[in-house]
């Protein structure tokens, strides 16, 4: 995946762009943001929950989370995780 490229693309669009990164097992439940989120998986497996719904994103995948939606994002695999992420500006 090309950092630079997505950071690029997403600042074109209004959103920053940060990278995160979590141990296998960590959990963050039930987020809300007043905000619009991007978020692409970089490596690693993690199960997105968004209004309900979830499923695991393929690396590379873009996934927009609105504004006001609860989501919860969990590494499932047994290695680091990491995504990109970003806010609406």
């Amino acid at each position: 995946m090309d950092h630079a490229r997505v950071r690029t693309d997403w600042q074109q669009r209004g959103f920053s762009c940060a990278l995160w990164t979590d141990p296998p097992g960590q959990v963050w439940a039930d987020f809300v943001h007043p905000f619009d989120e991007l978020l692409v998986l970089v490596e690693g497996e993690i199960d997105l929950t968004v209004s309900g719904r979830t499923w695991r994103p393929a690396p590379d995948e873009e996934v927009l989370i609105p504004a006001g939606v609860a989501h919860t994002v969990r590494n499932v695999g047994g290695t680091t995780s990491r995504w990109l992420y970003g806010y609406h500006i």
